[in-house]
């Protein structure tokens, strides 16, 4: 069997396995879940030492300091993602709820129920926590998925896959429904882009190459996880202490991440008092800062910035600083450079607050709060499969509910159109 008929045979049996999937009760699917938590656990040591030499190889081959501190899965990141696994358990299921029930005219009575897309891939790269938060949230909301990690944590990818599909295999859960490609080979992404006959959605997560590749190529319908170009506004009336505070939380708090600050934006009215007092504690803290000229003349230690800056996902302590001559200026700024992510504004003034939340229309807009709020743990999804940057057919953090779509449900006492 060949490279395409493998990867075949592993969407087909995913495809078979979705609809089994589909009509699991919830206790089944929260037993598995909550096994899967006892497995990885067990298997901890085991797994963590297939990721350092992932980490290893990787850094041996050159992988840049930002994706491998993405590679990582130490730390508190094995411990968020096991918690997540409890959270997305304690969720409600979505399959099955409906919604907007109404009664027409002729007594008949309409409703939506939210039921499975079916089969998800996943494409990824670097994060091996995906496998297991992508995993837990598609079969929770009944879908089966394929996870097809990048070269750099294939080790650990694996080895995380092992204990969810031995923990399927012991609750009931049918373990096609968990379909890992083994190899590294980039042709296997080739060949799942054309698989629509048993794949319903495409995610890609990863650097724009991925993306832009997977765009282009797909027969499957594509939900992008772009790049995370995020802002943080300080107005005129931000309170200093709280705009230092949040600045620094969305830059340095986890640099290789979506949803980290990569260009901050300042109200000329705060540019010589705010903006001096939030710059000289990122750069005591190692942080090289980009400026307009407005911001190289009130901060000295800043370097000239380029208009490339301003679209640029730094993933590192690196930031674009510019100054704006009032509100406007800046959503029009975010409107042109950022990518829908997330974007954040630091304001007393409560009108400026409603008119950045209704302006700026990306995926998470915020009020007096850090950007790395923008994630499905911190909003209460239990995990996330992403963070979508397009309108279509969810946008911002991804949970259960965005991994359901909806039918019509009716139900009459025998109206017929006439």
């Amino acid at each position: 069997m060949d490279l395409r008929e493998r990867i075949e045979a592993l969407a087909q049996g995913a495809r078979v396995a979705s609809r089994r999937v589909a009509d699991l009760d919830t206790r089944k699917k929260d037993a598995w879940l909550l096994r899967s938590v006892e497995r990885l656990e067990a298997a901890r040591e085991r797994i963590l030492d297939a990721n350092r030499t992932d980490l290893h190889t990787a850094e041996q081959g050159g992988v840049e300091a930002p994706l491998l501190r993405r590679l990582d899965l130490g730390g508190d990141k094995w411990s968020a993602m096991i918690d997540g696994l409890r959270q997305v358990a304690a969720l409600p299921d979505p399959v099955g709820t409906i919604t907007e029930t109404r009664v027409r005219p002729n007594g008949l009575r309409v409703g939506r129920m939210r039921i499975p897309l079916g089969v998800i891939a996943i494409v990824y790269e670097s994060r091996p926590n995906v496998t297991v938060d992508a995993a837990a949230l598609c079969v929770k909301a009944g879908n089966a998925v394929i996870l097809r990690g990048g070269s750099e944590a294939i080790r650990t990818n694996l080895a995380l896959a092992e204990e969810l599909r031995a923990a399927a295999d012991e609750t009931g859960v049918p373990r096609d429904a968990l379909a890992v490609v083994p190899v590294t080979d980039r042709a296997a992404v080739d060949h799942l882009l054309t698989l629509e006959r048993y794949i319903d959605l495409l995610i890609p997560r990863g650097g724009p190459g991925l993306i832009r590749k997977v765009v282009a190529e797909s027969t499957i319908p594509v939900l992008k996880h772009d790049a995370g170009v995020c802002h943080v506004f300080l107005d005129a009336s931000a309170d200093p202490e709280m705009a230092r505070a949040i600045v620094r939380d969305s830059k340095l708090r986890q640099m290789a991440v979506c949803n980290g600050l990569e260009t901050l934006l300042c109200h000329e009215a705060a540019a010589r008092t705010l903006l001096p007092f939030v710059l000289k504690a990122l750069h005591e803290e190692g942080v090289e800062l980009r400026g307009c000229a407005k911001t190289c003349e009130v901060f000295a230690d800043a370097r000239p910035a380029a208009e490339a800056d301003w679209a640029a996902e730094y993933l590192d302590k690196i930031l674009a600083v510019r100054v704006v001559p009032n509100l406007d200026e800046a959503i029009a700024h975010v409107q042109r450079w950022g990518t829908d992510h997330t974007d954040v504004i630091v304001t007393n003034d409560w009108a400026n607050a409603q008119t950045w939340q209704r302006r700026v229309n990306s995926g998470t807009v915020g009020v007096n709060c850090s950007t790395a709020f923008a994630d499905g743990y911190r909003l209460g999804l239990g995990a996330e499969i992403g963070i979508s940057t397009s309108k279509l057919h969810a946008f911002g953090p991804m949970g259960l509910e965005e991994l359901t779509t909806r039918k019509f449900v009716l139900s009459g006492d025998g109206q017929l159109r006439e």
